[in-house]
């Protein structure tokens, strides 16, 4: 069983978290053209790479952070939002 660690919780079975996307940097909405907000909302770096994801631990609805390596599927570290720095 694959396991991913809650901040809040510990270590729990994967099938009990929920993927919230890749963290990206959002563009200003009310200064930026069509073209850029549609880039920002319909594509992604589909790259291997480490990667900052948002996750949930569904049974608290806890939302937290994730670097995860996308290649290897080894979650690297979690963090509430606030921590980042480590």
């Amino acid at each position: 069983m694959k396991l991913m660690t809650c901040p809040i919780n510990g270590a729990r079975p994967v099938s009990e978290f929920l993927y919230g996307g890749e963290v990206r940097p959002m563009p200003d909405p009310t200064t930026t053209d069509d073209r850029t907000w549609a880039e920002y909302v319909f594509y992604r770096s589909g790259i291997p790479d480490i990667k900052t994801e948002w996750w949930c631990h569904t049974p608290s609805n806890t939302w937290f952070l994730a670097e995860r390596n996308t290649l290897t599927d080894e979650i690297i570290r979690t963090y509430l939002y606030g921590e980042e720095v480590a």
